[in-house]
């Protein structure tokens, strides 16, 4: 009697790191065609072919799988706004070339950052996720904003913290409008003229660098 054959690799279980992947993948996909709010566990399970068990062995809650995603873009913004933050360019053109990434940024994670801006209101933990994840954003322009004498000159004794958060949330907002497809900021052009314009314009006023 012939002894049953070893399973072959194909044959196996997938690794734990490729079923985390795949519900973070399948949620993602889903995220492009549905509100995060009408999107049930289930949903994703049957996206990403994996058993209940699996998914809550890795993810309490659907919201810990959004909040994997949110990390994940944020990452990429902080990417973006480095050569302004980083000091690596001219002041004007590196907050165009910023403003740029991060539009680039919300097309490509339309569906994770909707979700996260339509959904922290209404719950705590995606609130305080967002809420640090901005706060991320609010603290590193503040401190760019602190080594840039001619900005500084320029604020007086505005709080230099509540100008970066206000123009932290401004860009939030026109971005979701943007991903929302809402004139006139559906217009990529319109939307970094316009965000870049108001960075620059509360910063240095007429006597904005040339870029």
């Amino acid at each position: 009697m012939s002894r049953p054959r070893s399973p072959r690799r194909s044959d196996a279980a997938p690794a734990s790191a490729d079923l985390r992947a795949r519900i973070l993948t399948a949620t993602r996909d889903l995220l492009e065609r549905h509100r995060f709010d009408t999107l049930s566990v289930a949903d994703i399970l049957t996206a990403a072919e994996v058993s209940r068990a699996s998914f809550y062995f890795y993810f309490p809650s659907k919201q810990a799988v959004l909040g994997e995603l949110v990390r994940e873009a944020v990452a990429q913004g902080q990417q973006a706004a480095q050569p302004w933050i980083g000091q690596e360019q001219e002041p004007v053109a590196a907050l165009r070339s910023g403003v740029s990434d991060g539009a680039r940024l919300w097309r490509d994670n339309a569906g994770v950052l909707m979700a996260i801006v339509e959904s922290w209101g209404s719950d705590a933990d995606l609130r305080a996720l967002w809420l640090a994840q901005m706060d991320l954003f609010t603290d590193a322009a503040a401190a760019r904003i602190q080594a840039d004498p001619r900005a500084l000159e320029r604020l007086g004794d505005v709080d230099v913290r509540a100008v970066a958060a206000s123009l932290t949330w401004l860009g939030e907002r026109l971005y979701y409008l943007a991903a929302s497809g809402v004139p006139p900021f559906d217009d990529e052009q319109v939307l970094v003229d316009t965000l870049t314009k108001a960075w620059t314009s509360l910063l240095y006023g007429d006597d904005a660098p040339s870029s």
